[in-house]
């Protein structure tokens, strides 16, 4: 099987997009007066990131004004939890930001609070949609309204540490190997990294059933859609039950990552700091790995295959941009958005920091030396592509609550303090009262 790692990469072009469509609501806004695209406007725009992505959309924040000077942006950014926080006093008092990074899971919940401005009268005018493919563009779609609009793709990955691996004598898994030969890979390494020649313990990898898009990939393997166009389930208790229960010998062994540990390492984690010779990701968490492990030899594979013999994968939006609904600019807005989707500039600014580029013209400006992260998450992007074969599940209002319920859950299922059986029964109970 091929492997992707920083030492071995060559240019590559981006993967197809294969995403459908879901529904939502949401209203226009109108200022009621003629648009006049030369007149003073101030724009305020938010994102979430840290000080390397503040610094690249300031950037393309100071060529957009060189562009339009009518037009001023004032921008800002905090963590990702501070940011929602943010965001939900702000849709309380109707007053969200002109222009906002957002992100899928959010997208349904704000739009049917009708929240986000409809995009769609300004496509194809202030916004130029032409270099999207058209299943992407659904992906921002709730009720018939363009909320969103994807500005980057990702996919799940395998990362794997070969380093690590040497030191336990163990492989790293085939091309064709199951949810079971991984946790068979994770038993040997764990095992096997007891006794390193080094000294210091090495775990195969974390318990990947304590996070919730594993979950719904898991679930889309098995031929199940997470989540219905009305806003419930697509899943039982039992599918969870199952799904938890993948790893139940490996907890049981303790033969998975410390959860405690792991906690105690945050923001890091196992995998970064060479503690753990696996991990289950978004493809574009590569640039983090590498500087975080210290190490370029970081490589990847796609996720299991599931029981039906197909890996069933899906190209979820890194993140997209929507507008405010009570913004009093919205031509203003959209021209801004059409700038951060197409100009190709600003994909040579932000390379795949925010995800491989929606658009080809932003792809084709990245700067893709041989060998670098950019063109190793691009050409990976491309490798799996006939792995690609469904929808990203558009996630249930509520959805930011029910992902973070899981997670704790999953912490006190590691600590023992809950069963499977506990764990699924007070999941569903939070999640009925979440998505309502």
């Amino acid at each position: 099987m091929k492997r992707f790692t920083l030492k071995s990469m060559g240019v590559a072009a981006a993967a197809a997009l294969v995403l459908t469509a879901c529904s939502g609501d949401a209203d226009d806004t109108d200022s009621g007066e003629a648009y006049d695209p030369e007149a003073p406007v101030t724009l305020t725009f938010t994102w979430w990131g840290n000080d390397d992505r503040a610094e690249r959309y300031n950037e393309a924040i100071a060529l957009f004004e060189e562009e339009h000077e009518n037009i001023t942006v004032q921008g800002t950014f905090v963590d990702w939890d501070g940011y929602w926080t943010g965001r939900s006093t702000e849709a309380a008092g109707r007053s969200l930001p002109d222009v906002m990074q957002f992100d899928l899971s959010y997208m349904r919940e704000y739009s049917e609070n009708q929240h986000l401005l409809d995009l769609s009268p300004y496509m194809g005018e202030q916004i130029d949609v032409s270099g999207f493919d058209d299943a992407l563009l659904q992906s921002g779609v709730i009720e018939d309204a363009q909320v969103g609009l994807p500005t980057s793709t990702n996919t799940l990955a395998l990362f794997y540490n070969p380093n690590l691996l040497e030191q336990t004598g163990v492989d790293a898994p085939g091309e064709d190997y199951t949810w079971e030969d991984f946790n068979e890979f994770i038993a040997a390494v764990t095992d096997a990294g007891e006794q390193t020649p080094e000294g210091e313990a090495i775990y195969g990898g974390g318990d990947y059933t304590g996070t919730f898009w594993f979950f719904l990939q898991w679930l889309v393997q098995e031929g199940k859609t997470p989540f219905n166009d009305d806003g419930s389930f697509g899943f039982t208790e039992e599918d969870m039950t199952t799904f938890l229960e993948l790893t139940a010998s490996l907890r049981d062994a303790e033969q998975v990552y410390p959860v405690a540990r792991g906690i105690q390492l945050l923001p890091l984690g196992g995998f970064t700091v060479n503690e753990s010779a696996s991990e289950i990701s978004w493809d574009n968490f590569l640039a983090g790995y590498v500087a975080d492990s210290g190490t370029e030899d970081i490589q990847m594979m796609p996720v299991p295959t599931g029981s039906g013999g197909d890996k069933a994968m899906f190209f979820k939006p890194s993140m997209l941009l929507a507008a405010g609904a009570n913004t009093d600019n919205p031509e203003a807005a959209a021209t801004f958005i059409d700038f951060l989707l197409n100009e190709p500039e600003v994909g040579r600014i932000f390379g795949t920091s925010k995800g491989v580029p929606a658009v080809a013209a932003q792809r084709d400006a990245m700067e893709l030396e041989e060998g670098s992260i950019d063109a190793t998450v691009v050409e990976y992007e491309e490798a799996v592509a006939d792995h690609v074969t469904e929808p990203v599940p558009v996630p249930v209002k509520g959805f930011g609550s029910i992902e973070a319920e899981y997670k704790r859950l999953a912490e006190e299922l590691a600590y023992g303090s809950v069963t499977v059986d506990e764990f699924v029964e007070l999941w569903f109970t939070e999640a009925e009262m979440a998505t309502q």
